[in-house]
């Protein structure tokens, strides 16, 4: 009887520790940042941000999530915007016209990336000591 209870005894006292090993290991794992979320809706919205997140990953590692949204129109081509945070950073009319969208996206990487950094240093350099950032 002793032998067996002090089996569980030792069973007890070693589950804790191998229980936090994966949890420690999964909490490393899920942090996931730099995403480029895909919310068009047309051919032209998905080519836009396949060669907008190829333009995005070879400039630089983005720290916080991207949303590329798309609101199709029949008159005027599709309203495509870009957004970071909670802040609209990108937006432009696309026309259906797969020859210019390489060109565009690459346009739109570089003032995605002017516009981020901006944003970094304008919280850097605000005065947050009475409100937070959003609240002000």
């Amino acid at each position: 009887m002793s032998r067996l209870t002090l089996g569980l005894l030792l069973l007890a006292l070693l589950s804790p520790l191998q229980a936090q090993e994966p949890l420690e290991q999964a909490d490393a794992e899920a942090e996931l940042s730099g995403l480029i979320i895909d919310n068009t809706i047309t051919r032209f919205g998905h080519d836009f941000h396949r060669y907008l997140s190829f333009q995005l990953q070879d400039a630089s590692e983005l720290e916080s999530d991207l949303v590329i949204r798309e609101r199709p129109s029949a008159r005027w081509g599709s309203l495509v915007w870009v957004e970071y945070g909670q802040y609209t950073v990108y937006r432009r009319f696309l026309q259906p016209n797969v020859a210019e969208i390489e060109s565009i996206a690459m346009q739109a990487a570089q003032l995605i990336l002017e516009e981020i950094n901006r944003s970094k240093l304008q919280n850097l350099l605000q005065d947050t000591f009475d409100m937070d950032r959003d609240e002000l």
